[in-house]
């Protein structure tokens, strides 16, 4: 598991450290950090359902945020809990693209335990960077 929850960083609120040797993978665990903070086992999720996701930023650190809440948006619009399959992150800082493909399937309380409701990615203590291991991310999620 590419990630870690952080304790005593936020009172009412989630955070989590989460990194990869590359930049998709840091994507991709970040995603899965933001899912697994609301639903107790990522496995639960079957990819019954897709979502092709293309984001614009001027920097890195703000492609993520976007990635992030667009899952909580399609949580919070379409019921959808979705985990990213794929992410090709383009561009350096001054122009970014990426491209994801999200899949998932409806809430089912039946079969998704469910933690806590994830309401935003919060710009408080965030932070992406490269490191000599690769890429590593901090954020804390409001719920």
């Amino acid at each position: 598991m590419p990630f870690k929850y952080l304790e005593d960083i936020a009172t009412a609120d989630v955070a989590f450290e989460a990194w990869g040797r590359t930049l998709p993978e840091m994507f991709v665990a970040a995603a899965d950090a933001t899912m697994n903070a609301m639903v107790v086992d990522l496995e639960t999720i079957e990819p019954k359902e897709v979502r092709e996701v293309h984001l614009e930023s001027e920097s890195l650190d703000m492609l993520l945020f976007q990635m992030l809440q667009e899952l909580i948006f399609y949580k919070d619009a379409e019921r959808l809990l979705l985990r990213v399959a794929c992410v090709e992150v383009h561009g350096g800082e001054g122009t970014c693209t990426l491209e994801a493909e999200m899949r998932g399937e409806e809430i089912d309380p039946g079969r998704h335990d469910l933690i806590v409701d994830v309401k935003a990615v919060t710009l408080h203590r965030y932070r992406v960077e490269e490191t000599s291991g690769g890429w590593e991310s901090t954020v804390i999620l409001d719920i």
